[in-house]
């Protein structure tokens, strides 16, 4: 069926013929995107023209106006319609409200949504000069039924007041979008995105609109009407796919709306969105820059002309670097560069911009991708140098390689880049993509450069360490082989090659290795100490860690995981220095311990203690407070079985955040001591609110140890009493044995779904496979655990590897569960 069929259906059936020829065009396969989006504005428009004529009579001065995204024929599916019932003030008010039942009552009584006002051209004037969101919907006003002068003039005068008004309203229109965009966030980051009020979507590209029609300024038009489309589709597919009028593009419907748009998977749907976002906000970040370089020029030209006698006033131009200069708060080119004959160019404003903390200009990015050479292999030293200083200028680092990359110059300099480009993360503590990532830890390493004795190495490192995700595999492995290439390519002499393909491939050594493993054993120490190789790269590791971990989000550094790598960090240097480690000697048991344990054996049941763990100022910063790396939970109980996933359950059931847990006999107690005393020295957060009482839960752990108190039916009722919300459906859980982990124990690793609980569902299934936990090194990175524990047999020998192997797997099955 056409478009004039399915039109010819709808006028003449009425409401009824309207919502089948509706339902037939959106479940038409053949066509989609602006086709579709104009197909059902133009539906809509004969439609609602039938209702206007036929409740308009004889009436004179009236006409139906679409606003908004109607006005520009954009409906998608669950589209909102917004109107305008227009009139001139000459017809009788009861007969105006009378048209306005005959059109809205039938779009109410099919259940669309609809945003409507009447009002004459005055009244829609006045309300726009108040309402600056009504101004931009008529600034997209367009004629639907009626009095085709009436629309005209409203539109002729609306637009007229907007450029007349355009020096006071676009200021309040970027404060508008920024205040949006703070409430929102960005939509080339979000792994839920709102297609419409994140900054970098819809809302902008509109907002770009009104710029340009204010014929103050205009935005840089490549691509970014291709952007809209694109995000437009996607917001159409969504609709389809959810039934609903959402922008929302939540986890559970990405699947559904790439398959809608006919993509690969939902990381692709993702990157797509993310490229056009992009596209979107550095647009806005250009136009928003050229409309305040107007208005200040328009400010202060009559004070400049009445000092020059009246000539035209020229910006000054300063010198920044060989061609490159700054002209009224921009980076440019000078007149006598020559990007054609200069390859270096491009890193070099690059980096004179960033130092100097201003933008480049877009004239000067476009000229320099337009004519710029390309670098030779291997690079000459000054390109290798500006890019090092590019890295290490900091947060202004960021809108600079932003703007190098809208025009392609990043992947022109560096071809692996397109691969983690936009690139999504599906890990809920990162915040950025794939490139914003390593950007934001070249950022972050700068503040780290006095540090280091190789700055440019660490600056280097922290741009790459990532650049595998691109690859199938380890992306520390597959980023090893490409930090080679890249760094041989950039002019980096044999040696230091070898030293950022270590970074890249141990980039995530220092932080896994402090947080889920024994830092007692020496095996642990010497593995470190082989990988890393040299005290100079080690310095180099512990700085990239941190950077690393404070450019991923908010959970991936702390205090407490700060002190571990640093513990670990000190440990592997003594190494290196020829400081061998010695096997560790069970430590004699301090005064607290002994009290305790005496304690214990005098009640016959556990007994605790609860004392918070601080980290000292740092010599940096000599006049600050302590800051807390959590609290020790100490308890000393009779030996017994069950004691580790009691204790885990108890705190699970107080939610409490397990970090480290380290459960030993006791030796060399007094002699009124008699059997053996179990010591679990444990760190603890809480996950949120205060600490409880250390009597309730030692309370808790007598009925826990005793078997009067279900943990397993207490945990589960409280993640009954939840309702249940739909998300990703995580993967499930993997346990394997650590090879060559320590020479003292078997090391067995879980990785799973953090959920409440789930340390005494381990414990609980260690118990049952007769193994002895001699400690517990427990992280939480978002939604993940990545657990190591140390296991032995009961008379304290590591497991055999097959035994191993068979824990293990009946742990991984009881999670699976």
């Amino acid at each position: 069926m056409t478009s004039t069929d399915v039109r010819a259906e709808a006028e003449d059936s009425g409401p009824s013929g309207y919502a089948a020829a509706r339902l037939r065009l959106l479940q038409e396969g053949a066509r989609s995107g602006p086709p579709r989006r104009a197909a059902l504005a133009g539906l809509t428009d004969d439609w609602l023209s039938g209702l206007f004529d036929a409740g308009a009579g004889a009436l004179r001065g009236v006409s139906l106006v679409a606003v908004g995204g109607y006005g520009r024929g954009e409906l998608s599916p669950r589209s909102d319609l917004d109107l305008l019932l227009l009139h001139d003030g000459s017809a009788d008010p009861g007969a105006v409200a009378s048209l306005a039942d005959r059109v809205w009552y039938p779009v109410w009584d099919l259940g669309l949504a609809l945003d409507h006002s009447v009002r004459t051209p005055a009244e829609a004037r006045r309300t726009a000069g108040e309402d600056l969101k009504v101004q931009l919907g008529l600034l997209d006003a367009r004629h639907v039924a009626g009095d085709l002068g009436l629309t005209a003039g409203l539109r002729t005068a609306v637009l007229a007041d907007w450029r007349n008004q355009a020096p006071k309203r676009l200021p309040e229109l970027q404060e508008l979008c920024a205040e949006r965009a703070e409430r929102q966030g960005e939509l080339q980051y979000l792994l839920e995105p709102d297609l419409k009020e994140a900054r970098g979507g819809l809302r902008d590209a509109t907002a770009l609109r009104a710029v340009a029609a204010s014929w103050l300024a205009d935005a840089p038009r490549e691509g970014l009407a291709d952007a809209r489309r694109r995000l437009l589709d996607v917001r159409d597919a969504l609709h389809l796919a959810t039934g609903r009028a959402t922008d929302r593009l939540s986890l559970q419907e990405q699947d559904q709306v790439a398959a809608e748009l006919g993509l690969l998977d939902a990381d692709t749907l993702l990157r797509q969105v993310y490229e056009s976002a992009r596209v979107v906000s550095y647009a806005s970040d250009v136009t928003w820059r050229e409309v305040g370089r107007v208005l200040r020029s328009r400010a202060v030209r009559p004070r400049l002309r009445a000092m020059l006698g009246g000539g035209k006033p020229t910006a000054e131009r300063s010198p920044l670097a060989e061609g490159v200069v700054e002209q009224d708060g921009e980076v440019g080119l000078a007149r006598a560069a020559r990007p054609e004959r200069d390859p270096v160019l491009p890193l070099r404003a690059a980096a004179a911009a960033a130092q100097a903390g201003l933008p480049l200009s877009l004239h000067a990015v476009r000229r320099m991708a337009a004519a710029a050479r390309p670098l030779p292999t291997p690079w000459p030293a000054e390109a290798r140098e500006q890019l090092v200083t590019l890295l290490g200028s900091g947060p202004s680092t960021v809108d600079v390689w932003e703007a190098l990359e809208a025009e392609g110059l990043i992947t022109r300099l560096l071809p692996d880049w397109e691969r983690v480009r936009c690139r999504p993360q599906r890990n809920a503590v990162h915040i950025w993509t794939v490139d914003r990532h390593l950007i934001e830890t070249a950022v972050r390493a700068s503040d780290f450069t006095r540090r280091v004795h190789r700055p440019d190495l660490l600056l280097v490192a922290a741009l790459l360490h990532d650049i595998g995700k691109g690859w199938p595999g380890d992306h520390s492995v597959a980023g090893e082989i490409i930090a080679r290439d890249v760094a041989a390519r950039i002019g980096f002499d044999r040696a230091d090659v070898a030293v950022l393909a270590t970074l890249v491939r141990h980039h995530l050594l220092l932080v896994e290795t402090a947080t889920r493993r024994d830092l007692e054993d020496p095996a642990t120490v010497r593995s470190v100490a082989e990988a890393v190789g040299s005290q100079g790269t080690l310095e180099l590791l512990h700085a990239l860690t941190e950077a690393d971990a404070l450019a991923t989000g908010p959970a991936a550094w702390s205090s407490w995981r700060g002190s571990l790598v640093a513990d670990l960090v000190k440990r592997v240097s003594a190494v290196l220095a020829g400081d061998a480690p010695e096997e560790p000697e069970a430590a004699a048991p301090t005064a607290e311990q002994e009290r305790l344990a005496i304690e214990a054996v005098r009640t016959g049941g556990p007994v605790l203690a609860l004392r918070a763990q601080t980290e000292p100022p740092s010599d940096e910063e000599p006049s600050g407070d302590p800051e807390p790396l959590g609290v020790e939970l100490l308890i000393a109980v009779p030996d017994q079985e069950g004691v580790l996933p009691a204790v885990a359950g108890v705190l699970a059931m107080h939610r409490l955040t397990v970090r480290t847990a380290e459960l030993r006999a006791l030796d060399g107690l007094p002699d009124a001591v008699r059997g053996p005393v179990l010591l679990l020295d444990w760190r603890v957060a809480a996950e949120y609110g205060s600490l409880p009482q250390a009597a309730r839960l030692r309370a808790d752990l007598v009925r826990a140890l005793d078997g009067s108190l279900d943990i397993a039916g207490r945990l589960a009722e409280r993640d009954a009493a939840y309702p249940r919300r739909r998300g990703i459906v995580a993967p499930p859980a993997r346990v394997t044995v650590a090879s060559a982990g320590s020479r003292l124990a078997t090391v067995i690793e879980v990785r799973a779904h953090d959920a409440p609980g789930l340390l005494h569902r381990i414990g609980r299934a260690l118990e049952d496979a007769r193994v002895r936990v001699r400690s517990a090194h427990v992280s939480t990175l978002g939604a993940n655990a990545v657990d190591a524990f140390y296991v032995t047999d009961p008379e304290g020998a590591p497991l055999p590897g097959e035994q191993a192997v068979s824990v293990a797997r009946a742990l991984e099955e009881t999670l699976r569960r």
